[in-house]
């Protein structure tokens, strides 16, 4: 690949915990009620969801999503400068995704300062995206020359990614600090996804020819390694690039009466600034084509930008997906390159919400450690809406370690994170969506 760059109720007891260890808690089965009760929250603590207007990432925080990120006193960089991902070639690799930040308001424009140390030949990425409703993400947007980033929509929460470039076996940059403001004019665009669908179980679809992506045991753009058999896909932009594990961004691809939906986990093929499911007016490059025509499909097929790629590569064919060995072999039962059908799932295909249920009286903190300050409680077989799962601090209970929190939205607004290990069902309470 020249690539540049409702489930039933559980039944789990708390004897019952242990079960987590054979292969019987692999099987899920999804939630089909949403419970619109949402957690209580003392008045003191609702105090800290208000918005500051500035604020730093907490780039030591435990629950962020890390791909061969190595913390130091002095910031993050690179932990094994031999790592690379098939999107940018000639680079070390290592992506950070910060925990998501209550806004306390929704806004929709922000400036981004991101403090660093960069030798010679390194470079780091600072993107972020914003939710505001449960299992949702605008795509990702990059900052401009100015730092500042624009969202097409109102948010509530925030992330921020950082991608770091550094020289194979060489130098790497050292990010310091990240700082995000609330920017000065405001707007409120129209509520209307990115992809021009409307509110509906699906997006657009799209004829698009895909190439099996294979590069088993290298490293995907969001820092998965490729495993044999492997279900995920790429796209030409990190626009729709979900974090590792996550389903944030999905597409569904039908070939020959057979379909799959696969999370985006890497950038590719040929261009990764092609983010042609976006109107023309919002598209990051070549905005003279139409909606839904990848820039590989028309160079190879039109001549288009004298047959080139965004790199002056020829494009060998008009591939606008790529497709992990997994999906194209047994999802599609394909064996060959070909054309099939692609939908773009709304607001990515996330989800909403999941119902979670307590097996015993548990905190609420406002990140995913026990050293966090509690801002709600749990209760034994009630339920609560859940959004989302992050990897945070171990919690061990009867013999059991989890490292996975479950976030959940707050009634006085913002969100608060439970150990999982108290929830009833597998070592994430059911929650399917990584955060």
């Amino acid at each position: 690949m020249p690539v540049a760059p409702v489930r039933a109720a559980s039944v789990r007891t708390r004897s019952t915990r242990a079960k987590w260890r054979t292969p019987l808690w692999r099987t899920q089965v999804l939630c089909l009620l949403l419970v619109l009760t949402g957690l209580a929250v003392p008045p003191a603590a609702a105090q800290e969801h208000k918005d500051q207007g500035s604020w730093r990432i907490d780039l030591a925080g435990p629950e962020a999503d890390r791909g061969n990120v190595a913390r130091r006193p002095d910031g993050i960089t690179v932990e094994d400068s031999a790592v690379r991902t098939a999107s940018v070639p000639g680079a070390s690799h290592a992506v950070y995704t910060s925990p998501g930040r209550d806004l306390g308001r929704r806004l929709t424009a922000f400036t981004v300062r991101t403090e660093a140390e960069l030798p010679s030949g390194t470079m780091v990425l600072t993107e972020i995206r914003g939710s505001d409703r449960p299992g949702t993400w605008t795509q990702w947007r990059d900052a401009d020359g100015a730092g500042t980033v624009r969202l097409p929509q109102a948010v509530s929460l925030l992330q921020v990614r950082l991608t770091l470039l550094g020289v194979p076996d060489g130098p790497s940059p050292t990010v310091r600090a990240v700082t995000v403001t609330a920017a000065a004019g405001q707007s409120a665009p129209q509520q209307v996804p990115e992809n021009g669908a409307s509110a509906a179980a699906s997006g657009p679809t799209y004829r698009l020819f895909a190439t099996r992506e294979g590069l088993t045991g290298q490293t995907t753009a969001n820092g998965h390694v490729i495993q044999p058999r492997d279900h995920f896909v790429a796209l030409p932009s990190r626009r729709m690039l979900a974090t590792n594990g996550g389903h944030e961004y999905q597409v569904r691809l039908c070939y020959k009466g057979r379909c799959e939906t696969a999370p985006v986990w890497d950038v590719g093929p040929w261009n990764t600034r092609d983010d042609y499911w976006n109107p023309p007016s919002q598209r990051e490059m070549w905005r003279d084509l139409p909606q839904g025509t990848p820039e590989a499909q028309a160079a190879y097929l039109n001549g288009y930008n004298g047959g080139l790629d965004e790199f002056g590569r020829r494009a060998a064919n008009p591939a606008g997906i790529d497709v992990a060995d997994g999906t194209f072999w047994d999802g599609l039962g394909m064996s060959d390159n070909d054309w099939v059908d692609v939908t773009f799932m709304p607001d990515g295909g996330g989800g909403g919400t999941t119902t979670v249920t307590a097996w015993t009286q548990a905190n609420v903190r406002s990140c995913a450690a026990r050293s966090c300050d509690i801002v709600s409680t749990v209760y034994p077989n009630e339920s609560y809406p859940a959004h989302c799962w992050v990897v945070g601090e171990s919690v061990t209970d009867e013999g059991i370690t989890n490292d996975k929190w479950v976030r959940l939205p707050l009634n006085a607004g913002g969100v608060g994170y439970v150990s999982a290990i108290y929830l009833k069902g597998d070592e994430t309470g059911g929650v399917t969506t990584r955060c």
